[in-house]
């Protein structure tokens, strides 16, 4: 069994839908492991995040990721863009990307494997499944998956 985290779990949500960030603030919110929620709405912050640019330049204001939840269908740069630009990059490599989508598209979800995510997962409609998934979710992949520590700088 893996190391529980001594610290609160970082994770990234990016998703432009509001109604869909608090549920997911809420699933959390009720779920077993602390953790910390930072939001962002589109595909450029997205990576102004994760790259540390702009507004979020400080690691103690902007903490890299141990989840990031990405929603393919955003605006500026979509999920797609975004996972073709973090997929290569050394530092992000470890970051637990999963893909939490509306999209049940065959090209979607083959694109996304080959760009590394690590799981895609489809968004439930009905609202006690979507808890279930997100608390699956932070479980599975906070306490049960062991991976190498996470570069923080």
């Amino acid at each position: 069994m893996a190391a529980t985290l001594k610290r609160p779990a970082i994770i990234l949500l990016a998703e432009d839908d509001l109604g869909d960030q608090e549920l997911t603030k809420r699933a959390l919110k009720e779920g077993k492991i602390e953790n910390e929620l930072y939001i962002v709405k589109d595909g450029e912050e997205a990576l102004d995040y994760l790259f540390r640019r702009g507004r979020y330049t400080d690691p103690e204001t902007s903490p890299r990721p141990d989840l990031f939840l990405l929603d393919l269908n955003m605006p500026k740069l979509d999920g797609r863009q975004v996972l073709e630009q973090i997929c290569s990059i050394h530092e992000l490599r470890n970051i637990r990307v999963v893909v939490l989508t509306t999209s049940r598209q065959e090209e979607d979800i083959t694109r996304s494997y080959d760009l590394g995510v690590h799981s895609y997962i489809t968004k439930p409609v009905d609202l006690d499944q979507f808890f279930n998934v997100i608390r699956t979710l932070e479980e599975y992949w906070l306490q049960i998956v062991v991976l190498p520590a996470k570069d923080d700088k």
